[in-house]
């Protein structure tokens, strides 16, 4: 049996010793593997994407063919790659890329010319209140001391949440997996572009639940109580 291929059921030791921890376990992820407020294939791409930013990619494997074999899209499997790139890094991008050409070999490699976008004057500034009402400290010191990088935060966030061929929304919980995953208090913010963006409360509920399998309870404790800094 391959790392990919292993569950937590499969451990003799949980089985005999932590029954009621993996009865626990086993109910988180029944929330995933089964329709609810968010579709399941969706849900298993949010534990596999939060599962290369940890640095599992045997998890993030098993995940992915789950989503694959539940049915979903080969362009919608591949967002993943832009969104972990802008907020995860290059090489959390290209972790999943390479999973994902192994899940989707017969279509999952694209040939696209590289276009060059054009930022008009004050675009970047103008995207960035749009979004979060008043200009955040970080990113109104970019633009004063950087503002091509200023620029390049803009093309790079918008990409990513409204670039892809996942809803806005969607797009959106991904992310709120991802930092649940990491314990970010940062998921407050992606959870209130998540509402503006039309999801309902337990469609945040349940992408912070998908962070459960990859980095424990904690991860839930920190959603929640992210869910209640945002929502307030």
């Amino acid at each position: 049996m391959t790392a990919a291929a292993v569950t937590l059921d499969a451990v003799g030791r949980v089985r005999a010793h932590a029954p009621k921890t993996l009865a626990g376990y086993r109910r988180f992820r029944s929330v995933i593997e089964n329709d609810g407020a968010l579709p399941k294939t969706l849900k298993h791409l949010f534990v596999a994407a939060a599962a290369c930013v940890k640095g599992y990619p045997d998890m993030a494997e098993r995940e992915l063919r789950a989503a694959a074999a539940a049915g979903l899209d080969v362009e919608l499997a591949g967002c993943a790659v832009a969104i972990l790139a802008s907020s995860r890094g290059e090489g959390a991008a290209l972790r999943f890329e390479s999973i994902y050409a192994r899940v989707y070999p017969d279509n999952a490699r694209i040939e696209a010319e590289e276009r060059e976008l054009v930022v008009a004057p004050g675009e970047a500034e103008q995207n960035f209140l749009s979004y979060f009402t008043t200009m955040p400290p970080s990113l109104g010191k970019l633009l004063d001391l950087v503002p091509v990088g200023g620029d390049a935060y803009y093309l790079m966030r918008e990409g990513t949440l409204s670039g892809t061929a996942l809803e806005p929304r969607h797009a959106e919980l991904l992310l709120v997996t991802v930092l649940a995953a990491d314990y970010s208090n940062w998921a407050s913010v992606h959870m209130d572009g998540a509402r503006r963006a039309g999801a309902s409360e337990a469609e945040v509920a349940e992408a912070v639940l998908c962070a459960v399998p990859v980095a424990g309870l904690s991860a839930w404790v920190v959603g929640a109580t992210a869910m209640d800094a945002g929502a307030k």
